[in-house]
């Protein structure tokens, strides 16, 4: 007889990304395979790249791969930089690390601002390093917009204004893997000059595509890198773009969902979006401070929209709660990772989500928390349902 119980009902895929794939996304991912030389295709793929600047909010180019968010993290930087290049990194959790590790093991040189994995990027401490580089040899600022490592959000207008006070010619890269179509960005108007993002989170498509949202700036600087490469390059996808082709076979049934979820995303609107994942987040945080338990992120100013990272109590651990939850109630949280190992779990709440997907992860996780005798405030559930009761619906 097996361990593990018998479950009934759908998942709860509550983790932070990737985020549930609605049934119509499902639908058109399902479509039979076109053929990525044919004219329909070239028509779809045009159609999407001008969708999808209005979601980055950018009148520059996108580029869409066939890859994770990774791939699309080495693409910016090989597209770029040389081996020997400086960059400046700022340390706001798992993930910023992860692309200073990708950044030196392709040769760059890394101005590491390291932190605490409670707060976000620090723009002074970015101005501080400009200032000093008189000679200009520091070539960008990479930053993780939401870092969903620890439910963090970094203010990336206030870096742009440090650059700009400083009159820095760096480039400043974005990670808008968790952030893109779930909290406010916009790359034209805060200076952005490379934003990268995937498909599984708040484009709620499963994992696949890799983007590359570039300006003018950028193309001009990558027309100068001397990296040798060849199946990231900038230029010949942007020229084979022009007609809706790849120079690669490219994830064809993969822009049938995103084809679908653009759709989505329009119809809502994305003001409106954004504004629903900041009521469902700001119901998730009523119903964490019931609790007592302490956010991993310390200013209010910098709690992110799609994520919520917890602190478990000590003298306990964060992964026996998640095993038993997974296990006996069929919910899926997210683990703490890097040094937040068993020490934190982390409520997604992004993507194709609403009310009563938020009370059935809270219940459950309250669920959890009576099993395994974990201390905490009863009430939570009820501190978010009066929030949502009592505020707007819009």
């Amino acid at each position: 007889m097996s361990d593990f119980p018998l479950l009934r009902g759908w998942h709860f895929l509550q983790i932070p990304g990737p985020s549930n794939t609605p049934g119509r996304v499902l639908r058109a991912l399902s479509k039979p395979t076109l053929d990525h030389r044919s004219p329909e295709f070239g028509i779809l793929t045009k159609n999407i790249l001008l969708r999808l600047k209005k979601v980055f909010k950018t009148t520059g180019d996108i580029i869409v791969y066939p890859s994770s968010g990774t791939g699309a993290w080495e693409a910016a930087l090989i597209n770029l930089f040389d081996p020997g290049d400086k960059i400046i990194g700022c340390e706001t959790g798992h993930f910023a690390v992860l692309w200073k590790n990708l950044a030196e093991k392709i040769g760059l040189e890394i101005e590491w601002i390291e932190g605490d994995w409670r707060q976000g990027a620090e723009a002074a401490k970015i101005e501080e390093l400009l200032n000093k580089d008189k000679e200009h040899v520091i070539k960008g600022v990479m930053v993780v917009h939401n870092e969903t490592s620890t439910g963090i959000t970094s203010n990336i207008p206030a870096i742009r204004t440090a650059l700009d006070r400083s009159k820095h010619p760096a480039l400043l890269l974005v990670d808008v893997v968790s952030s893109l179509a779930t909290t406010a960005f916009a790359q034209d108007d805060w200076g952005v000059d490379v934003a990268i993002c995937a498909s599984q989170k708040g484009f709620m498509m499963p994992p696949g595509l890799g983007f590359n949202s570039i300006n003018a700036k950028a193309v001009n600087a990558s027309k100068q890198s001397k990296s040798v490469h060849s199946y990231w390059r900038w230029d010949r996808i942007l020229e084979m773009n022009e007609t809706g082709y790849y120079p690669y076979t490219p994830a064809s049934g993969l822009f049938f969902g995103l084809d679908e979820a653009l759709t989505m995303i329009e119809e809502e609107g994305l003001d409106n979006l954004v504004a629903r994942h900041k009521r469902l987040a700001a119901a998730c945080r009523a119903a964490t401070a019931k609790w007592g338990l302490e956010n991993q992120c310390l200013n209010p100013d910098e709690y992110s929209d799609s994520t919520t990272a917890l602190i478990i109590p000590n003298g306990y651990n964060a992964d026996e709660l998640r095993k038993y939850i997974l296990t006996y109630l069929n919910m899926s949280l997210g683990s703490g990772l890097g040094k937040l190992k068993s020490k934190v779990f982390r409520l997604g709440h992004l993507g194709d989500f609403n009310e009563l997907m938020l009370m059935g992860m809270l219940s459950g996780v309250e669920m959890g928390f009576e099993k395994m005798r974990i201390p905490y405030q009863k009430g939570g559930v009820q501190a978010a349902m009066d929030f949502l009761t009592n505020s707007a619906d819009s």
